[in-house]
């Protein structure tokens, strides 16, 4: 099939921005209005119009989307009358292919450009990413050897001041330099040691793939100006998510001729907690005088009755670029609305909803949506007291001891400067080695062991050499594979409890796991597995073949879509919540578009359900229902009140 056949299977406006190939373009996308299908045929339109493949950027923030976005563009692009060079499998990523677009998160073109020139800031391209866990480890490390109180000062909290301020683009030094209160002296004071000691073991944290790409961008004019001739056109999906650290990098590879296209909605801006500033977009012209704005208006996920609830709700925000989605969809059913009189009996409502439902369909097209996590475990209750299936969005596969035991054998292999794999794996199995033989390593006082513990420790090490040499020469599958072996964790679980041997099916899932790395050239294969388990998301759980109702919170939602959408715990100071302090007007919009977000996720029905009664910290709560409520228009609804007495239900029409 032509190009120009799927040009026609675009509306009008979606036409007019993939026809828009020069200068900056705003996209204005609502809920489900297609564009993820309109960036992608614009990305085809570039080519068609003979601009390289491999000059071509789109970026996006989760691995879903952007894989879901890169398999559409390798899709169309073999599908063209006159293809492109033949690429390999789409599920390794464009880093390394030849003649396409290079389609990734922001974390994960951070990684590529920090690998592409690591030298300039003392690492090498088998740098290690530190997770949250291993970030932690080191900032409570360092706590310990201050005496810094613990409960007075709480290690997450200053891990969070942290991670803002790298995604406010402010650095360790920096922030010493401005610093105001004893608060932030002791921040400070922690903050400079964990760099020390990220730097001593060639490490960089999640916040840093983005910080020091911005910096050697900055620092560095002919990298910035190599980056800016080999992507001539930038696509930046979710804009309105975008922190300062993401934007410093947009606007520092977009080359003289402006051309960018972003993409966004000022209504599905969630993420201000974390950094997100939907001034980005919403000054996007003042950036980019020449601007050309287009607005995606047609939904095609929801029904018309679901729509005409959302454009209710969030039109009485007033920070916003104004639209009104509609469809051509069918009007659909109405929402139900359900009052319980706790929470155990909203949760039995969901399960007895959820039972139909599953009479004539799959439970992966149900989602439950709450505003807390702590709202899964009576969700959860119901469920399984029911039988039904579910799954909760967050247990990712990598996050397990004994993957995470794996990967750190790699890295460790790769990078013997990583303290934090060698202190988590030179005692898995169990070898003698305890805490004060692991301080004096550490101390670089090897000498000062005992003779029989440096026998011990070398043997450790000699079985990273032997891992090294076999992974330079091996695949990855096959490298994991003798991982398992030499280390001797095979002999020891298989022997060992349910638990244990349930350890080793999950090791033996990353073997399964890393024959999709195996196709790419000596050496790329591993980096990029170990790259992907780093950067893995919550929502990456989904697409591994875990059966299941969904279960998540309406922020891990963004980007989804389910036939039957569950809203619960809608009551005033739960969803809104307000119950976190003073709340400014911006809070309070950010909340009504946390709503609006649920609402749109639902295709064919939405449930929304609260609660009288809520135990909330162990104590019963009486609650009214969410303002939210009152803003959908009465004739979309039908109210649900639940005997308290026999569990039916009073149907309201």
């Amino acid at each position: 099939m032509g190009f120009m056949e799927y040009f026609e299977t675009l509306n009008d406006k979606q036409k007019e921005a993939v026809s828009q190939t020069d200068g900056p373009l705003l996209i204005v996308a609502g809920a489900g209005a297609g564009k993820t299908k309109t960036i992608t045929h614009r990305i085809i339109h570039l080519i068609h119009q003979g601009i390289n493949p491999s000059s071509i950027l789109a970026v996006t923030f989760t691995n879903k989307a952007a894989k879901e976005m890169r398999d559409r563009v390798l899709n169309l692009l073999e599908k063209r009358e006159h293809g492109v060079d033949k690429v390999s499998s789409p599920a390794h990523g464009t880093s390394h292919l030849i003649g396409t677009p290079f389609v990734s998160t922001f974390h994960s073109l951070g990684v590529h450009i920090i690998k592409e020139n690591a030298n300039l800031i003392g690492l090498t391209k088998h740098f290690t990413i530190l997770d949250d866990h291993g970030s932690m480890v080191i900032i409570k490390d360092i706590m310990k050897l201050h005496d810094i109180d613990s409960k007075l000062h709480e290690p997450r909290k200053i891990k969070s001041i942290i991670s803002k301020s790298k995604g406010d683009f402010i650095t360790s030094e920096k922030y010493n330099q401005e610093v105001k209160s004893d608060i932030q002296s002791i921040v400070a004071l922690i903050w400079r040691e964990y760099e020390s000691r990220l730097k001593k073991e060639k490490s960089l944290d999640f916040d840093d793939l983005l910080l020091q790409a911005v910096l050697i961008l900055k620092k560095y004019p002919e990298v910035k100006n190599n980056y800016q001739q080999r992507w001539k056109y930038i696509h930046v999906d979710e804009y309105q998510d975008t922190n300062e650290v993401q934007y410093e990098m947009t606007k520092l590879l977009v080359g003289k001729d402006d051309h960018i296209c972003v993409v966004g909605d000022t209504d599905q801006n969630i993420y201000s907690w974390r950094g997100a500033n939907i001034k980005n977009i919403l000054h996007f012209e003042k950036d980019y005088p020449k601007t050309k704005i287009v607005i995606l208006e047609q939904n095609y996920r929801s029904t018309k009755n679901i729509l005409e609830a959302a454009n209710s709700v969030i039109s009485k925000n007033k920070y916003r670029v104004p639209k009104n989605l509609f469809t051509e969809n069918h009007k659909g059913e109405t929402i139900s609305v359900c009052e319980a009189y706790d929470e155990i009996k909203e949760a039995e409502f969901v399960a007895d909803q959820i039972s139909e439902i599953l009479k004539n369909n799959d439970p992966e097209k149900i989602a439950v949506l709450y505003r807390a996590n702590f709202q899964s475990r009576v969700l959860e209750e119901a469920l399984l007291h029911k039988q039904i299936p579910y799954q909760v969005l967050g247990v990712k596969f990598f996050e397990r001891k004994e993957v995470k035991d794996l990967l750190s054998y790699v890295r460790a292999a790769y990078n013997r400067d990583s303290w934090s794999d060698v202190k988590r794996i030179i005692n898995v199995p169990a070898r003698g080695v305890g805490k004060v033989t692991l301080a004096k390593i550490f101390a670089e006082q090897f000498s000062e062991l005992p003779a029989n513990m440096q026998i011990k420790v070398n043997q450790f090490y000699l079985l990273l050499d032997k891992i090294h040499e076999y992974a330079e020469i091996n695949k990855p599958s096959e490298v994991i594979k003798y991982i398992i072996e030499i280390t001797g964790l095979e002999e020891k679980l298989s022997k060992g409890s349910s638990d244990e041997q349930e350890a080793l099916e999950n090791m033996r899932e990353l073997v399964t796991l890393a024959v999709k790395y195996d196709s790419l050239p000596q050496g790329d294969g591993m980096e990029k597995l170990l790259e992907d388990a780093a950067l893995s998301s919550d929502q990456d759980t989904l697409i591994h073949k875990n059966k299941g109702v969904r279960l998540m919170t309406v922020h891990a939602s963004k980007g989804l879509e389910f036939k039957y959408v569950f809203i619960t715990g809608l009551e005033q100071d739960l969803f809104p919540h307000t119950n976190i302090g003073v709340k400014t007007k911006e809070d309070q919009e950010e909340e009504r578009r946390l709503f609006y977000v649920a609402l749109t996720r639902a295709e064919q029905k939405l449930f929304l359900s609260y609660a009288q009664l809520r135990t909330i910290y162990g104590t019963k709560q009486v609650n009214s229902p969410s303002e939210f409520i009152y803003d959908i228009p009465e004739h979309l609804t039908t109210f649900e009140q639940l005997d308290y007495t026999g569990g039916e239900k009073i149907v309201y029409l």
